[in-house]
């Protein structure tokens, strides 16, 4: 331990020493300045001097780097909180109603096994109640009002005062977790599932705070684009303590707060306990996530502790009661609450300053302090709080609100390990709920087996006051709105430079998808509503083009010249710059992308995001947010750039997708397409921005895959069964020719592998005589998808043919499917063609070669489709099994794997 009477000792270098110091003995003043009073008062003393310095300056406008904690206690004194511009006693009423209610609906749901969830709402009550009351902004007026993240396990509480509100009935209430009769209320915030009132998905964890950080940044990007004005909307996003420790919670603070982002508030409910036990067991998690917020650039403000802890904080003369708060780790914290008063005299305040405030309280002051005086507890600090939050200026706030899990549960509840699996109260303990929450139902109401709902009547003074708060606050809230205004279409002009074919110029499809898109960029009407997000690849896709044109969006615009400024395509940033290049992030990009894709009902204006990335990227490396983008009914054109197991050779093993179909195929609200020819993506993206943006939008978003291996783009054929096909997921592309006698085959492609097939349909004819067609698959997904729906027709006695079966029925010869895909791919469609079926895909882990070389690796190049076509025509008997090992003799080359 250090000798506060000795000099302080620096070390012989520090960075200090690299500025002038132009009064050396101006320094050395300062300097024994503290040393005394580090001998005279103590260390405490000289840290709070500092402390008081630090403040003072940053008021009088230096520039001081922050400090990146603080005591443990409230940001906001008493001294300084806000008047209260509610009715506190009403307000409690309302709360204890849904508290009651909340519990209620569980716990009858739990008699039939359904689960759900008590706690967490419990310990949030005032955290919702108070922003709904006085701070959230309905829809009524601009239509956007503010965006509300509701943590997932906290719904319970948000149903029962929709119920209090009237827009909930008791057989809805009934109906919590019982979805499959089609009027459930979903377990939690699930859009898709209630879209009248949840507007985001918030469990999965973790994703909730990820997509409030971009939905803020969203609507400075649409205001800044003169798209709509936002400056009214706040994002607001309640969180979990434990919710924190997962990686996409904490991966965007830094360009909330870069981008100035004070349109945006975190409200993080700290009752330290995870799902299984303290969040922070032997540190404190308040501490760490303030410093982690402060570090970040934040706004933080503590709102730790009740008014009851006010006024024992004004007796700590020595510090000694602060000290003590900061060291007690987050688990004795909620020991202390479960505890009784001999247990806090003796383990808590020790020392003869902390027993001589003890001694000033009785025992149930001191139980109240750490059962129930917590800062999220009572509504003049979460008011005050929530006052700071809005009127700071320059930066995203985060409240750390601490908490009590289980609050008002009873002892059986609050602060229990176990809260977050406890489903149900028993009848004696709703009885003990009721008297703590002074509610008016009788002892003859609890006297059954299924606890009541209580609600005041439809004309009493809580409902009154609660519609009445809602109407001066734009109206109800959680909303979700959605007023169709549907796009013009686009003529054909865009897309007939790709319908038209390149000629002898070889185009990779990537670069066709990019070249249309510009294009839809500069029509008139709806050119503007395109939102291009790129995760820092704009130049692997050829999309730097549009740096000059469209502009990189930055809310500082372009602070300095540019390196390529005397370049056509320099690097441009613009304030109203419509290119978003969310730098090296798939997670941002797809956060991004949900906030565009919503913006339809958000705030009222659809727009058009597209959304290129590294195909393995996509799906695999974010596949949870695409399913939370298909709860939010999100809309727009996701493109799996480079797509293809063997296209992207030299980057190897993890950049080789070939596998983003098969997951794309598990979203239901995903329509996946692999287009082989530029014609293809014209036909397919005209429809896709019919059916998302016509007259009767459908909540779908459509994922393509596209190559970057540059190939002839022939003219789209002609024929209405073409256009079908393309949409529908298979056409015929070319027929053999002659179609005369001889073994027959029909050869099905997507993506890139139609020009493997179309080889090998050049060499089966000319050096085996075998014959043929061959076929382009567009959809795989697309067509096991009609078929499934036939299934089900069938089940339903009605008679229907799935395309795929259709299209192929009739046709000679075993069918072979080939993609750049692993077989389960192709597969998909197997069980609906009536010929035989076989495929072959790139299965197995990607590696580093020539195409060529990689291909004939995976045994899918022209030659292995050769000999795979003969070997199924030899099982059939249609040709004789030597000629099957001839061609793998002949096929054998230097520098190449036999086939085997």
């Amino acid at each position: 331990m250090s000798d506060p009477s000795r000099p302080t000792e620096f070390p012989a270098t520090s960075e200090l020493d690299q500025l002038p110091d132009w009064d050396t003995e101006e320094t050395a003043e300062w300097q024994a300045s503290l040393d005394a009073v580090v001998r005279n008062a103590g260390p405490d003393r000289a840290v709070y001097l500092l402390r008081r310095m630090h403040e003072y300056a940053a008021r009088s406008g230096l520039a001081l780097p922050g400090l990146l904690s603080s005591d443990y206690i409230n940001t906001i004194p008493a001294s300084a909180q806000p008047v209260f511009p509610g009715d506190v006693a009403m307000e409690s009423r309302i709360t204890a109603v849904n508290r009651w209610n909340a519990a209620a609906m569980v716990t009858r749901g739990s008699r039939l096994g359904l689960g759900g969830h008590i706690a967490t709402y419990a310990s949030a009550a005032w955290l919702y109640e108070v922003g709904f009351n006085h701070f959230f902004k309905g829809k009524d007026g601009d239509g956007s009002g503010d965006q509300l993240y509701v943590q997932g396990h906290a719904s319970p509480g948000i149903y029962a005062r929709v119920f209090l509100e009237g827009r909930l009935d008791e057989k809805q209430l009934d109906s919590f977790r019982r979805e499959a009769g089609g009027h459930g209320l979903p377990s939690y915030p699930h859009p898709r599932r209630l879209p009248w009132l949840w507007e985001f998905p918030t469990v999965s964890m973790g994703l909730g705070p990820l997509a409030a950080i971009y939905q803020a940044r969203f609507n400075r990007y649409l205001q800044a684009r003169g798209i709509k004005d936002t400056s009214g909307s706040r994002v607001w996003a309640f969180l979990g303590d434990g919710e924190m420790d997962e990686p996409e919670a904490m991966a965007a603070l830094a360009l909330a707060a870069r981008e100035g982002l004070d349109n945006l508030t975190f409200v993080i409910n700290c009752n330290l306990q995870r799902l299984d036990g303290p969040v922070r067991s032997n540190s404190k998690i308040v501490q760490e996530l303030e410093g982690r917020f402060r570090g970040a650039g934040w706004n933080v403000v503590k709102s730790l502790w009740g008014e009851a802890w006010d006024t024992v904080l004004r007796q700590d003369a020595t510090g000694a009661l602060v000290h003590r708060l900061g060291e007690a780790p987050d688990a004795q914290m909620q020991t202390y609450a479960a505890r009784d008063a001999a247990y806090i005299r003796t383990h808590f305040f020790t020392g003869d300053a902390l027993s001589g405030i003890a001694a000033r309280l009785s025992d149930a002051q001191l139980t109240d302090l750490f059962e129930n005086s917590r800062g999220g507890h009572e509504p003049l600090k979460v008011h005050a709080a929530y006052r700071a939050a809005v009127e700071h200026h320059g930066a995203p706030t985060v409240i750390l609100a601490q908490t009590v899990k289980g609050h008002t549960l009873g002892a059986g509840f609050e602060s229990r390990n176990a809260n977050h699996q406890m489903k149900k109260l028993t009848m004696a303990q709703f009885r003990d709920m009721r008297d703590v929450l002074e509610l008016p139902i009788p002892d003859s109401a609890l006297s059954g087996d299924l606890v009541p709902y209580w609600h005041p009547g439809e004309n009493s003074e809580e409902v009154q006051y609660l519609r009445d708060r809602r109407t001066a606050l734009g109206g109800p809230a959680p909303v979700r709105k959605v007023v169709v205004k549907p796009m013009q279409q686009p003529l054909a002009a865009p897309f007939e430079a790709l319908t038209k074919g390149f000629g002898k110029q070889e185009v990779a499809t990537t670069m066709a998808l990019v070249r249309l898109v510009k294009d839809l960029m500069r029509v008139e009407e709806t050119g503007r509503r395109w939102v291009p997000i790129i995760p820092d690849e704009a130049r692997t896709f050829g999309m730097e083009s549009l740096f000059p044109t469209a502009g990189i969006y930055s809310p500082h615009g372009q602070t300095y010249e540019p390196v390529d400024a005397d370049q056509l395509l320099y690097y441009r940033e613009a304030k109203n710059g419509q290119l978003i290049d969310e730098r090296i992030t798939e997670a941002g990009s797809m956060a991004e992308f949900t906030a565009a894709a919503t913006s339809y009902a958000t705030h009222g204006e659809p727009m058009i995001p597209f959304y290129m990335f590294y195909s393995m990227f996509g799906f695999q490396r974010t596949g949870d947010q695409f399913w939370a983008l298909a709860d939010q009914m999100g809309r727009g054109f996701v493109i799996g750039a480079t797509a293809g197991r063997t296209t992207m050779t030299g980057e190897g093993l993890q950049h080789a997708d070939g596998h983003s179909h098969l997951l794309a195929s598990a979203n239901p609200a995903a329509v996946s397409y692999d287009p082989a020819f530029a014609y293809e993506i014209a036909v397919v993206v005209r429809e896709g921005l019919r059916r998302m943006y016509g007259d009767q939008p459908e909540d779908v978003f459509y994922y393509l895959t596209v190559y970057n291996e540059p190939k002839q783009q022939p003219a789209m054929p002609t024929g209405p069964e073409v256009e079908e096909g393309i949409l529908r997921g298979l056409y015929r592309f070319r027929q053999a020719e002659p179609l005369g006698a001889g073994p027959r085959i029909q050869l099905l492609a997507s993506g890139t592998a139609i020009h493997w097939v179309l080889e090998a349909q050049e060499l089966l004819a000319s050096q085996w005589g075998v014959q043929a067609d061959v076929w382009s698959v567009t959809s795989w997904t697309e067509l096991r998808r009609d078929a499934l729906g036939a299934d089900r027709a069938r089940l339903r006695g009605e008679e229907r043919v799935p395309y795929v079966t259709a299209a192929l029925s009739g046709t000679p010869g075993p069918v072979l499917a080939v993609s750049d895909w692993m077989r389960q791919v192709p597969d998909q469609i197997s069980q609906w063609v009536e010929q035989d079926y076989t495929s072959l895909g790139t299965d197995g882990f990607g590696l580093s070669d020539t195409r060529d070389a990689v291909r004939r690796y995976f045994h899918v190049d022209a030659e292995s489709i050769v000999v795979a076509a003969l070997d199924q025509l030899a099982r059939a008997d249609a040709i004789a099994p030597e000629t099957v090992v001839q061609a793998r003799d002949r096929y054998g080359r230097p520098g190449r794997p036999a086939i085997a």
